[in-house]
């Protein structure tokens, strides 16, 4: 019985709160798997109060514990601090809410050992190790308080979930459910429409709000903090579903169409999509419509921490009518935050509101000036910037452009999308983030994604001196062919923004391929600087035959690594095995990638054409294979664009 007790670990979760429980559940978990006997057993239990015993790990509040210097006072609830002291299968992992609790026992599972190089059991490394062996002292605050990310792309719910589980394993906090339902990401995969290789299914706005309420459930259990909407506030009030960006014809009764922006002497929807269609916002009634269903979304949905509320996804079709034509977008988008927080606040509802500056957004108010700065959070969205530059620290900052209503050109040097940034920060003093879009598209542009990582680790790492308190990453949910790489870095580098990129390099190719982690982490550096970004990104002269013959020996380079992948097939490690075998399929598509390239830069378009066809068919008829790590269908529509 003595020896029993001995081989036995007690988890004491203070309390009775949800996500501290899944932390000691979790706890418990990687322990069994770590454990090298196998014969540990772990118990579980709540408690009132701290007490010291031994082969005991206790889990709650720093008001839990009388730790010194730990008695933080946090006031929004999204700083994330840990306090972890383990020594011998004994002691302590607390946080300042119950969401840095799952954080710190992730981050005492790392320093123990394990990683997480991509979501899913099979991105899991954990090693075999007496836990009893185990010492682990840390005291850490976040480097940064919004570490998240955005739905984006085509995604099944196991996508979606397994990215919920895997966030907080690599240090991020926040999820974003772009929509109020999310259709249109759910429906492109789920409906098959751009595979005909898949059988084709039906999906319905009631299959995605059944879905959300399944994600938000694991968002809540850990205790993330939860991002609303965005999309949708322009058009939605007034009975036009705002689910995505496919267009379509309407027939509508001038007393809704008279809500919308007059632009070229016409109220209509804008080119057939609700969601970029901008209303008559000088109009008293419009603006009230919109802010009473605001409120009444955050009336029924209290679970929501940070809603967004933005106005259409379109530029260059702002009102022109007589009232609208005396103010600027951004002036009378201010006019509506500072009325939604009086209403808000005579409603009792504290619920933080994140506005953008997106577009015609971009250019700073005039007159108006927002009133209560602990309400709103700024996000500055630079979606058509360039990535062949990260966010610069130091030089000149671009003049602010002068504004024209309705004949906008859009920024995409980094120097000029800061002047606005700044202009905006000169006159907000709150709470800011960066809404960015390195893995939306732009790692197709990066195909090894090792040059995107390296601009993401400068961007994050910059953030700070430009007034930007983290990111949150708008991107598709299957970026990890041919590595989680880019993710991984940027988890990290939020968490700690300390770490130097080489320094994260080693760590993630070292655990994700294994012994010959590092010569893959080689292959693929050199593999991102031989398909040249810029060009992809069209910065660079397209006809060139130079560069065509640099693209024409890229097979070689793959050719050269193919022994090493080769060797590693049959990894013992299932998750490293798989790590190889993403890497197979990837060379596949680089060698059909590069062909493309070859052929674009000599001016071949038909041949471009035939290669085209050769790449998008293999991705077709292989997506079965990957797809929990590949978005084909955001592939194709990234590589569409430059071909097609």
């Amino acid at each position: 019985m003595e020896t029993e007790k001995l081989n036995t670990i007690f988890i004491r979760c203070i309390g009775n709160n949800d996500t501290i429980i899944f932390a000691g559940y979790e706890l418990s978990k990687y322990i069994e798997k770590m454990d090298p006997s196998k014969t540990a057993s772990v118990e579980i239990s709540q408690a009132c109060e701290y007490r010291k015993e031994e082969n005991t790990i206790w889990l709650g509040l720093n008001d839990d514990f009388m730790i010194h210097g730990f008695h933080i006072e946090i006031k929004d609830g999204l700083t994330d601090c840990i306090f972890i002291d383990i020594n011998h299968s004994s002691g302590i992992i607390c946080g300042v809410n119950p969401r840095s609790v799952l954080l710190g026992v992730y981050q005492f599972l790392t320093q123990a050992g394990g990683r997480w190089i991509r979501p899913g059991e099979s991105g899991e490394i954990i090693p075999e190790k007496c836990f009893r062996d185990i010492e682990v002292h840390i005291t850490k605050e976040a480097s940064y308080k919004h570490r998240g990310v955005c739905i984006e792309g085509a995604n099944s719910l196991e996508n979606v979930l397994d990215m919920v589980d895997w966030l907080p394993k690599i240090g991020c906090n926040s999820y974003f459910i772009q929509f109020r339902e999310s259709f249109t990401f759910f429906e492109r995969w789920y409906t098959h429409k751009y595979n005909p290789f898949m059988e084709p299914g039906e999906f319905s706005i009631e299959n995605a709000r059944a879905l959300v309420e399944i994600i938000k459930k694991e968002i809540c259990k850990r205790g993330m903090v939860y991002h609303a909407v965005g999309h949708g506030w322009t058009c939605e009030p007034f009975g036009l579903e705002g689910t995505g960006w496919d267009p379509k014809e309407f027939d509508l009764s001038p007393e809704i169409t008279k809500n919308f922006a007059l632009v070229n002497g016409k109220r209509e929807v804008w080119q057939g999509i609700p969601i970029n269609t901008n209303l008559c916002y000088s109009n008293d009634v419009v603006r009230e419509i919109v802010i009473h269903d605001i409120a009444g979304y955050l009336e029924k949905y209290r679970e929501v921490d940070i809603l967004h509320f933005w106005l259409a996804d379109g530029f260059n079709n702002h009102c022109e009518c007589e009232n609208c034509m005396k103010i600027t977008p951004s002036d009378i988008y201010v006019k509506m935050l500072n009325e939604l927080d009086q209403l808000l606040s005579e409603k009792g509802i504290k619920t933080k509101i994140v506005f953008l500056i997106y577009f015609e957004l971009l250019w700073p108010p005039q007159t108006e000036k927002i009133q209560n700065e602990d309400r709103f959070i700024l996000m500055f969205a630079p979606i058509t910037r360039t990535y062949s530059q990260p966010f610069a620290t130091k030089g000149e900052i671009g003049v602010l452009p002068s504004f024209t209503r309705n004949k906008i050109t859009l920024a995409t040097s980094v120097e000029e999308n800061l002047s606005f940034l700044y202009a905006w920060k000169n006159q907000f003093k709150g709470d800011s983030f960066d809404f960015d879009y390195h893995l939306y598209f732009d790692h197709y542009n990066d195909p090894a994604y090792y040059s995107i990582s390296e601009i993401l680790h400068t961007d994050i790492k910059n953030l700070k001196s430009m007034g930007l308190n983290g990111l949150i990453s708008c991107q598709v949910q299957r970026a990890f062919l041919p590595t989680a790489f880019p993710m991984y870095v940027m988890g990290k580098t939020l968490w700690e923004d300390t770490l130097q990129f080489e320094e994260i390099a080693k760590d993630y190719f070292e655990h994700a391929f294994g012994e010959d982690g590092l010569r893959c982490k080689e292959y693929l550096s050199q593999l991102s600087a031989a398909f040249n970004p810029p060009y992809l990104r069209n910065e660079t002269e397209q006809i060139s035959r130079e560069v065509a013959e640099k693209f024409s020996k890229i097979p070689d380079i793959i050719q050269s690594f193919s022994e090493i992948m080769i060797k590693n097939r049959q990894q013992e490690d299932k998750s490293i095995s798989k790590s190889w075998r993403y890497l197979e399929y990837h060379t596949n598509i680089c060698c059909k990638q590069a062909s493309i390239l070859v052929c674009k830069a000599m001016g071949d378009k038909e041949g471009m054409l035939k290669q085209w066809f050769s790449l998008k068919e293999y991705v077709l008829k292989n997506e079965a294979d990957f797809q929990e790590a590949f978005d084909v269908q955001m592939f194709i529509s990234a590589m569409k664009s430059k071909i097609e």
